[in-house]
């Protein structure tokens, strides 16, 4: 079993940054894609940022320029950096990680951006 942590959720002021991690344990086997998704209540889940390792990397229209996913090989953790934050992107945040045939997700962090 993969277990995936996040952190780094919180409050912030419109045009403030947060950056949130999500840190994989357990049985980590080869990764070949990793994601960023964010649900707001009553609205179907959406893709905000992705990586297909050696392929290409996708930012949602709505955060192109603003956010940047990453990762650290060697923590097992991938990053959002997340800047000029708007209203709208007040959501849960979840990491999707693929290791091996299988999707693991997180828990899910809450950002919620207003003043």
């Amino acid at each position: 079993q993969v277990q995936l942590v996040e952190s780094g959720g919180g409050l912030v002021q419109p045009g403030g940054s947060l950056r949130l991690s999500c840190a994989a344990s357990g049985s980590i086997s080869s990764t070949s894609a990793m994601a960023w998704y964010r649900q707001i209540p009553g609205k179907q889940r959406e893709l905000v940022a992705g990586i297909v390792i050696g392929r290409s990397i996708t930012y949602a229209d709505s955060v192109k320029g603003r956010f940047t996913i990453s990762r650290d090989n060697a923590k097992n953790t991938m990053y959002l950096q997340m800047n000029s934050l708007k209203a709208e992107d007040t959501a849960v945040y979840l990491c999707c990680w693929r290791f091996g045939t299988r999707d693991y997700w997180g828990q899910g962090t809450q950002v919620t951006v207003s003043s």
